[in-house]
């Protein structure tokens, strides 16, 4: 679990710090405050800085710009990873580096140039071992270099050459191939593709009811949830439901957006176990009238499985579920969570952090906490 948050250089979060974070943590702000930068940034802490993940990130943004042609692979491969840092800058010097995590905890990423290099080791064997130039007047000694992207964790670094398409690996140093459990939830993902694989995952087991339980928060008449063949020519499967006021079994599409949302919802919540469920915009699809119990339900599951919970929103009705779950005495968690006002101050984007109390008297006398 993450106690507090650096992040350094990402997207517009130049120099952002929040001091100290709780199990379930929803944030608000403005438009262009950063708020689905900061879940970004905590997904790319969560691998440990995989290099398929941030892929996808720059694909979802409309960033991963891949050409066939080798001549534009390399131009376009540095202009698709400058879009992760602030102002979008580019150059090779320590100064300008993307940290996220916390002190001695960090993922760590920056552009370099390197040369390739043949060695002999004792045995008379030759490898080719790719070194970083590492300033100034070692660059001037070369007309010719290489650019690549380094990513570090702990003490461990993977160095990716920017002219390839497929990135292969410098073969300088392993991460460890254990990642934080995560799911990561964005805005237009009312109904994933992963979602099938989520549930096949969790089918029969205890925490199958979980799932139906929160549906029952739409249709109390649900019974039971599966997925079936979704056509001839379709190779995904669909989501059905049985109702107990109905004898045919009903696909989960017709039911409307939010069974949708909230099968996502919780098929990434009871799938994140000693991780992180990270959601954007949290309020996609769900009427106000059952956000405050599914807030009950994400309070009560982040407690049992031990998961971390981060969520954006603009709405105000989201707000003020979270606030009273937050503070009512039943809640197991009561205390246990916090919102984050990000704000845009000069430029720099700079978080407010509420307390329970504090977000219960600004909810109590109307203050605006978006």
């Amino acid at each position: 679990m993450l106690n507090s948050l650096y992040i350094k250089n990402y997207r517009n979060l130049r120099e952002f710090k929040i001091n100290s974070l709780e199990q379930v943590n929803l944030i608000t702000g403005k438009n262009n405050t950063g708020k689905s930068a900061l879940l970004e940034a905590i997904s790319i802490y969560a691998s440990r800085g995989d290099i398929f993940q941030i892929r996808q990130l720059l694909e979802d943004r409309g960033e991963d710009i891949r050409q066939s042609d080798s001549e534009n692979i390399l131009a376009s491969n540095v202009q698709s990873f400058s879009s992760m840092f602030t102002d979008r800058k580019i150059d090779f010097n320590n100064k300008n580096t993307i940290s996220i995590g916390q002190p001695n905890n960090s993922v760590v990423m920056r552009f370099v140039q390197y040369q390739d290099e043949e060695i002999k080791d004792k045995q008379g064997h030759i490898f080719q071992q790719k070194r970083i130039i590492s300033d100034e007047d070692e660059r001037r000694e070369y007309t010719e270099y290489n650019i690549g992207f380094e990513i570090a964790f702990s003490n461990l670094s993977r160095l990716f050459s920017l002219d390839s398409i497929l990135f292969p690996h410098s073969g300088d140093g392993l991460f460890p191939r254990k990642k934080e459990n995560f799911q990561f939830i964005q805005t237009k993902n009312i109904n994933r593709k992963i979602n099938e694989q989520l549930f096949d995952s969790i089918a029969l087991t205890e925490k199958e009811g979980y799932v139906i339980k929160a549906l029952k928060i739409i249709e109390p008449d649900t019974e039971k949830i599966a997925f079936r063949a979704g056509g001839e020519y379709s190779t995904l499967r669909i989501p059905v439901v049985k109702l107990s006021s109905v004898s045919e079994v009903l696909p989960l599409q017709s039911m409307g957006d939010g069974m949708n949302r909230i099968l996502t919802i919780i098929l990434a919540l009871v799938s994140s176990d000693n991780g992180f469920l990270l959601i954007d915009e949290f309020e996609n699809g769900l009427h106000y009238t059952v956000q405050e119990q599914l807030w009950k339900i994400i309070f009560e599951l982040s407690e049992s499985l031990n998961i971390q919970v981060f969520a954006t929103t603009h709405s105000e009705d989201c707000i003020s579920g979270f606030q009273s779950i937050l503070n009512n005495s039943e809640n197991p968690l009561k205390g246990k969570g916090k919102l984050i006002r990000l704000d845009n101050v000069n430029g720099e984007i700079k978080p407010v952090e509420y307390s329970p109390s504090e977000l219960k008297t600004a909810s109590d006398h109307n203050i605006e906490t978006r």
